[in-house]
């Protein structure tokens, strides 16, 4: 049976008349949820020590996540004479439950964008439950000036208690812990939890050697489907779909897994709202690793839309340059796609790091409206200025990436990496 074609929706037309994301940002902003963080407790996150605001987080009144990590040995720094210092960098968000009722406005604003009552097959009681789980993050309110504390297993017998600093203004604590000097295997996984808590919170932390492969991969419309050029397809493929891969990167991936055995990092600009989401898309489909997102919370859906579109280049190569600094001796391999900036900001990582970067490849992303100009060849020789035509390659269909990779691999036995 031929599938009856979608009406658009009023705010589709719209859009398609004013041709940018502004017109989008600015009708979901009026109509989403208004900006819940509570005042006290981010001019609060400024005060510093001996903050009066400070509490510890509450289980019964607190939603506490713990990202995956990576940890890393320190080039040059030591606790004995043989073994550097482990480190790894604690990522925690910490926000203050919500209503159901804040929930129903939230899904009713994304609902009405999509124009979700028009389309067949989506306005179901299960489209809007799943659309509830994953707007939750964007409407519960921001904890800053919360603790918490940890238990770090390092072994069966040895294990860790860690106090971190308050939450930021974003609800976000990021430090960096040291945990230890042992020599642990590439690839040792453990499982730091939340202390004096309720119920179970953890986080995977895998260790990884100072040398080595690396993937640094984007995941919008890199090896997720979420018309990133277009905003009301954002909404569609973030809140309301299912998530979908594309096609063979899963494929591909394990196919780098089993050959480079690399440690992954997915460095998205969606804000850490998504990470619940993101983390488990990406367990079912594609080899574990770090997910690195914006640090910033977006309380309204005109915002998270800007996560998408603007300074992607410069948060990308901050972030890189963040894990350059923590390992400098790895070999790296860079994925991303045409939508945005990641021409852009893989070769400007390229021109700072030479030795670093060994390859780059870019998805050429067809499947999407209105890409003709990101997708012409002078765009890409435009990008990739000053860098050896031999490391970079952009493709259309990941079966194209399997002799690059096995080349690689081949080189690395030849190099002795």
């Amino acid at each position: 049976m031929q599938r009856r074609r979608r009406q658009e929706t009023p705010l589709e037309k719209e859009t398609r008349s004013k041709g940018n994301f502004q017109h989008v940002e600015n009708v979901l902003a009026l109509g989403s949820v208004l900006n819940l963080r509570p005042f006290l407790g981010v001019v609060g996150s400024f005060l510093g020590k001996g903050n009066p605001l400070v509490r510890p987080a509450n289980p019964e009144r607190h939603r506490v996540w713990l990202f995956d990590n990576t940890a890393y040995r320190v080039p040059g720094g030591r606790f004995n004479n043989r073994d550097p210092a482990w480190q790894v960098e604690i990522v925690a968000c910490i926000f203050s439950k919500c209503t159901r009722k804040e929930v129903g406005k939230f899904v009713a604003t994304v609902a009405d964008a999509i124009g979700l009552d028009g389309d067949v097959g989506l306005d179901s009681p299960k489209t809007r439950e799943r659309m509830a789980e994953r707007v939750q993050p964007f409407v519960d309110s921001i904890a800053p000036c919360r603790t918490i504390s940890l238990d770090i297993p390092i072994t069966r017998h040895e294990v860790l208690k860690r106090k971190l600093k308050p939450s930021g203004k974003n609800g976000i604590i990021s430090q960096t812990v040291r945990i230890g000097g042992k020599d642990l295997p590439d690839g040792t996984v453990i499982h730091p939890s939340l202390r004096h808590w309720s119920h179970t919170v953890s986080m995977d932390t895998e260790f990884a050697a100072p040398r080595g492969w690396m993937i640094i991969s984007d995941v919008d419309d890199t090896i997720k489907y979420t018309q990133t050029s277009d905003p009301i397809g954002i909404l569609r493929t973030t809140f309301a779909e299912e998530p979908r891969s594309i096609a063979g990167m899963p494929r591909l991936y394990a196919h780098v897994d089993r050959e480079l055995s690399p440690a992954w990092f997915y460095l998205s600009a969606s804000p850490y709202n998504l990470y619940p989401f993101l983390r488990a898309f990406l367990r079912q489909e594609y080899p574990p690793g770090t997910l690195i997102l914006r640090d910033t919370s977006w309380m309204d859906l005109g915002g998270l839309l800007k996560s998408f579109t603007q300074g992607t280049q410069a948060y990308k190569v901050e972030r890189m340059e963040k894990l350059y600094r923590w390992f400098p001796k790895r070999a790296i391999i860079c994925i991303g796609d045409s939508t945005q900036s990641d021409p852009e900001a893989y070769a400007e990582i390229y021109r700072k790091h030479k030795q670093w970067v060994r390859a780059i490849f870019i998805r050429k992303v067809t499947d999407v409206a209105n890409m003709e100009e990101k997708n012409k060849d002078k765009r890409f020789v435009k990008a990739f200025e000053g860098v050896p035509d031999t490391v970079w390659r952009v493709f259309e269909d990941a079966q194209e990436l399997y002799r690059e990779v096995d080349f690689l691999q081949r080189q690395e036995y030849r190099d002795g990496r």
